[in-house]
């Protein structure tokens, strides 16, 4: 009960940017799921495009916006200032809106998902070292379990829409894209008229340079954190290869969205709880849950012939699986970060991310192709299984920290 009482209590005295933060994040994300839900199933069926082929683009897109996030992350160490890259990076991604509707080829569509992930690029490391910035140390993962969520309730609002729209106005797809501009637009206001900037005095002297020099200035810890972050990243294959596992068991193209609706859903439900009680308990134990609900998710998926139970359950355990987790090793690189690194640390952070993402698309991608998809689940079972080693020898007992 003390422990209860005590996650309601930080719940109503997270910082108000926070929240602000995350319903930008909610918006934005909700934009994007009203494409990228039916995006794998357009690539494959009407472009003609392979599951590895797929798996190609999304890691090539993840690991661009990855990238991205190195620089922008310095670049807002060195200004001290994370709202103009907000804009920018939000702003980037709204215009691309437009363009999945009016586009008359492949290369636009591609072209426009490239560019739509620059922009996730440069506004992610501004955007999380902008959370820790406002944060007190020890809501560090309540403040970024509540992002994750609110970030996630766009994600399953977003397909579910999509779905509704296909269902009731005749499979019209263009018309799905066309809604996904107005949720764009209306995180590009809330970014304008929303977001207030304090900076800290005492670290506006600090002027990091463009260098990778100044990642040696980062603790040792970090480096044990980025190898527990880049071994989980390749044990989950990217979230395209669950919708195309769904349209392979025979779901129809009204329902494909409901693949992302349910991963949300479960995903958005448990990441704010895991971020308050990781506050209150220490993260270690929920990060070993996290990897082991992924491994049992995965030998579902392979196992799952059909559209049943065992496939909406791997789906279900699936973004349990990424409340669990995503959220608690983001508020490490807070927690460990310097605050004058804390852009840069995660632009790393999220560069790591990206470079597993690439190797997961492209060799969970090969994996299915070659062989078949329960071998590549199979595969990334195998690897959650290698994370739950290394977080169990590696990660402190104590409220959550790197030994």
């Amino acid at each position: 009960m003390t422990v209860f009482f005590g996650a309601l209590q930080l719940r109503t005295t997270l910082p108000k940017t926070v929240w602000i933060l995350g319903l930008i994040s909610l918006f934005m994300d909700m934009s994007s799921e009203f494409i990228h839900a039916l995006l794998p199933v357009y690539l494959t069926t009407t472009l003609g495009l392979s599951v590895l082929a797929v798996g190609i683009v999304e890691g090539i897109a993840e690991a661009t916006a990855s990238i991205m996030k190195v620089f922008s992350g310095v670049i807002s160490d060195r200004v001290r200032h994370r709202k103009p890259l907000l804009l920018a990076g939000y702003g980037l991604a709204a215009l691309t809106k437009p363009v999945f509707p009016l586009a008359g080829s492949a290369f636009e569509v591609v072209g426009a998902r490239f560019v739509d992930r620059i922009g996730k690029g440069i506004r992610g490391a501004p955007r999380d070292a902008l959370v820790g910035d406002v944060t007190p140390p020890e809501q560090l993962n309540a403040a970024y379990g509540l992002r994750q969520s609110l970030d996630t309730v766009g994600a399953f609002a977003g397909p579910l829409l999509a779905m509704l729209i296909l269902l009731f106005w005749s499979h019209d797809l263009r018309l799905v894209l066309w809604v996904a501009v107005i949720p764009a637009l209306i995180c590009v206001l809330l970014i304008v008229f929303g977001i207030r900037e304090t900076p800290d005095p005492q670290v506006l002297k600090a002027k990091p340079r463009l260098h990778w020099d100044e990642i040696r200035h980062l603790p040792s810890a970090f480096g044990w954190l980025l190898g527990v972050t880049a071994l989980v990243t390749l044990a989950r294959m990217a979230e395209a290869l669950l919708v195309l596992r769904a349209q392979e068991n025979g779901l129809g193209l009204v329902w494909i969205p409901l693949v992302l609706v349910v991963f949300s859903a479960a995903y958005a439900l448990s990441a704010y709880p895991a971020g308050l009680f990781g506050d209150r308990l220490g993260t270690r134990g929920l990060l070993l849950a996290g990897l082991g609900v992924l491994g049992l998710a995965q030998g579902l998926l392979a196992q799952a012939a059909t559209v049943g139970v065992l496939f909406w359950g791997g789906i279900v355990l699936w973004g349990l699986h990424m409340g669990l987790t995503q959220g608690l090793l983001t508020a490490q690189v807070a927690r460990l970060a310097p605050a004058t690194l804390r852009g840069t640390s995660f632009g790393v952070f999220h560069l790591i991310t990206g470079l597993m993402q690439l190797l997961a698309g492209i060799g969970f991608g090969w994996l299915w192709v070659q062989y078949s998809a329960a071998t590549a689940f199979l595969t990334g079972m195998g690897l959650a299984l290698a994370a739950m080693g290394l977080v169990w020898w590696r990660w402190g007992r104590e409220a959550g920290a790197v030994s």
